[in-house]
């Protein structure tokens, strides 16, 4: 397990793929309802959010498919590892975000679980939209040039 600099202020979980498969044009952060074996999970870092999404549902947000293991210490009172959990958000934001998916085509994709200053768990949501075959060429074409600007630069000194 890797040092903690802020055991607070630290991620769970990341999902690096949705900037590449998705155009992440609005981000949210939301509260997670958890368990408190989740939380213990949680904290050791474990959790993956890969293939999860979220939807509304029944005036609800859940986080869907997204996968926490098991706490070791937890024994009969452990959590079911891909259940579906509850997010956190105001009625307002619930309805913009609804609005949006529902109307504009979008999808909720869960970027990253953290743990905010306060030591509470966030996800942070995005609203995205997703890319085509030759967007995602253009971004690799971008950051390819990105990376041999940067070798070009560091030659000449």
């Amino acid at each position: 397990m890797a040092p903690r600099s802020d055991p607070n202020n630290r991620v769970a979980a990341e999902n690096r793929k949705a900037r590449f498969a998705y155009e992440i044009l609005d981000t949210l952060e939301a509260g997670l309802a958890l368990t408190g074996t989740e939380v213990k999970s949680l904290r050791e870092g474990h959790a993956n959010i890969q293939e999860s999404y979220a939807s509304v549902e029944d005036g609800e947000i859940w986080l869907i498919n997204s996968y926490v293991p098991e706490y070791l210490q937890g024994n009969r009172f452990n959590h079911e590892p891909r259940r579906r959990r509850k997010l956190l958000v105001n009625k307002r934001e619930m309805a913009k975000l609804a609005q949006s998916v529902e109307r504009e085509g979008m999808t909720m994709v869960p970027l990253k679980i953290y743990f905010n200053e306060r030591g509470l768990a966030k996800l942070l949501l995005g609203v995205a939209r997703g890319k085509k075959l030759h967007d995602k060429r253009e971004t690799e074409k971008k950051r390819d040039w990105a990376r041999e600007k940067s070798r070009l630069l560091k030659e000449r000194g």
